[in-house]
């Protein structure tokens, strides 16, 4: 009953994981749209009254269009200077980052757009209690002080596991070739087949 209750919660977060993103971006669109519609509309009026100019509402949207988009483009041109970015720092750890879910909103956003490297993304062996003892483990977020959080599932269900917070030293980071397919068969077969990790 356990197992069946991990796997529809792993199984449902792991589809708001991949939803979430793109229902944000839809709706911000949406939005900034209707916003931008609303400001033509008078301009619209006032074109169609007095000069007798008459705008289909495909000319309107595609106008909002256009005006979302340089908007977004003047915005990430801003953020990319040292003072757009410092300011932008500023202003989202001052006021946003203590908004409910935009931290979590934000690391889910970055993770789908590719910004962030996704968790389970890194296979890495860590020596938890610094004996040689290695486990196969996964890099979920590194940190400014260079220590770096791994997940060490269980065998054999995966979605049951271990957090530990290491410092950079403490990990074996794999080569690349082991993908997280590999080191998840090991894990799901006890140990099985864990030469192939153990020969990097």
């Amino acid at each position: 009953m356990i197992r069946l209750r991990n796997f529809l919660l792993t199984t449902v977060l792991g589809g708001l994981v991949v939803l979430l993103p793109i229902a944000i971006f839809f709706f911000l669109a949406q939005l900034l749209l209707n916003l931008v519609n609303r400001i033509l509309a008078p301009l619209s009026n006032i074109m169609r009254s007095e000069l007798g100019l008459e705008f289909p509402e495909i000319w309107l949207n595609a106008i909002a269009f256009v005006i979302v988009i340089v908007f977004c483009f003047l915005v990430g041109l801003f953020i990319r200077t040292r003072i757009g970015k410092n300011t932008w720092s500023w202003f989202e750890a001052t006021y946003l980052l203590k908004l409910p879910l935009y931290g979590t909103i934000k690391e889910t956003v970055q993770q789908f757009s590719g910004n962030k490297r996704m968790p389970f993304s890194d296979v890495v062996l860590v020596d938890v209690f610094g004996n040689d003892t290695r486990m196969t483990g996964f890099v979920t977020d590194e940190h400014e002080s260079g220590n770096v959080t791994v997940f060490v599932p269980t065998g054999p269900n995966p979605t049951n596991g271990f957090i530990f917070h290491v410092s950079a030293n403490q990990i074996q980071r794999l080569d690349e070739s082991i993908k997280t397919d590999d080191a998840m068969r090991t894990i799901i077969g006890v140990g099985v087949g864990s030469s192939t990790i153990m020969k990097h």
